[in-house]
Order: C-alpha cells, then sequence, then structure tokens
C-alpha cells in the first residue's frame, strides 16, 4: 500500500469534529459572552454614525452583563462537570473581544481619537491578547491536582470593565467628547489625552507577574 493510499485510508477512518455534539452549556454562556462584546461594539459604530448618547449606553450596559456570562461559563463547567475541547479556546476569543476590543473602541467613541490615544487603546488591546495567551500556555503549570487555578500572574483582562463602568460615569455627568475629564495635552502636532492612560496602567498590569488570587 502506498503512502497516498493510506492517507487516504487515514482521512476516511478519521472521525468528523461535529460542532454542535462537542457543545456543552458552558460554551453557549461562553458565546453569549462574545456576543455581547460584539453588540457592545456595534452599538458604538451606530453611537459614532447617528450621534446619539442612547447607542453608548447601549454599548456600557452589554459590557456588564458580558461578564456576567464570563463568570457563569466557569460556574456551570464545574456544577455539570463536563467541559468541551471548545471551551478554553472560546474563552478566550470572546473575552478578546468582550474586554479587549469592546472597551477600547468606547475610548475611542468617548473621545480618545488622537493619534496618542489610539497608540495607547491599541497597546491596550495588544496587552489583552498577549495576557490570555499567556494564561493559555501556563495554566496547565498553575493548576493544582484538581485542575483548578490557585492564581492568576497580572490582572485579567476581565478588570477591564471598571474602565468601562470610569466611562458610565463621564457620560452619566456629561464629560466626554469635547468637555473630556481631564481635558487634553498638546504636543505640538499631537496631542493626548491624559484619560487615554488608565488604559495604559490597565494594560501594563495585564502583562506584569504580579499574583493576583484566584476567588
Amino acid at each position: 500500500m502506498n503512502d497516498s493510499t493510506t492517507n487516504l485510508t487515514k482521512q476516511q477512518n478519521r472521525q468528523r469534529f461535529s460542532m454542535l455534539r462537542t457543545f456543552a452549556l458552558a460554551d453557549v454562556l461562553t458565546l453569549a459572552n462574545g456576543f455581547c462584546g460584539a453588540g457592545s461594539i456595534l452599538a458604538l459604530m451606530q453611537h459614532i454614525a447617528t450621534g446619539l448618547t442612547s447607542w453608548l449606553w447601549v454599548a456600557i450596559v452589554l459590557l456588564p452583563i458580558a461578564l456576567f456570562f464570563d463568570f457563569a461559563d466557569g460556574r456551570v463547567a464545574r456544577w455539570r462537570h463536563r467541559s468541551s475541547p471548545l471551551g478554553a479556546d472560546l474563552d478566550s476569543l470572546a473575552d478578546v473581544i468582550s474586554f479587549g476590543m469592546a472597551p477600547a473602541a468606547l475610548g475611542f467613541a468617548a473621545g480618545l481619537r488622537s493619534s496618542l490615544d489610539v497608540a495607547v487603546l491599541l497597546y491596550f488591546v495588544a496587552c489583552g491578547i498577549s495576557r490570555l495567551a499567556r494564561f493559555n500556555v501556563t495554566a496547565g503549570s498553575m493548576s493544582d491536582e484538581s485542575g483548578k487555578v490557585s492564581h492568576f500572574e497580572g490582572t485579567p483582562i476581565p478588570t477591564s470593565v471598571l474602565i468601562v463602568g470610569l466611562w458610565g460615569w463621564l457620560l452619566a455627568i456629561d464629560r466626554i467628547g469635547p468637555s473630556m475629564w481631564l481635558g487634553w495635552w498638546d504636543y505640538g502636532p499631537v496631542a493626548l489625552h491624559p484619560l487615554s492612560l488608565v488604559y495604559f496602567l490597565s494594560g501594563s498590569a495585564m502583562i506584569s507577574t504580579f499574583r493576583i488570587p484566584k476567588l
């Protein structure tokens, strides 16, 4: 039997990966997390297109809901003693959308639009992606006999919801856009809103080596 025949036989015997049969209830909750994050980004696009403040509120409210689903998926997986092989990857992808890209898009929509602001927002997203990748690589070595991780290295990416809460407060007191809280600094042809440094600090904390106990 030649190599091509052997490969064909292996392909025929290999069971196809069924997405629906593999899904667990926890995965559905993880997808709900991602849906909320994506919905938040679309609401921000609507705000930029229409100028309606109501879309900003929709975007802000969806992210704490995403956080609820992010907490719930792990609890449900442990309660049902069942997780799918997709779980970890789904969780990371959903978190990048809901707690990385969506908060950055919120900052842009709320007025952080100078070149330096955008650079900081991109840095924040890159830190979030790196933080999740590091966790996926090191989770095995940090887990105990039961498979539970006792601590995080760096702040978890869902902590970016604190930034979302800050934007909610600033929106409520009308300190976004031209009346941005803390104003802005001019550096010749470029400018920087000091508020964008909150994203810089959050991103830097994510990729730090500080140990954060897992609750």
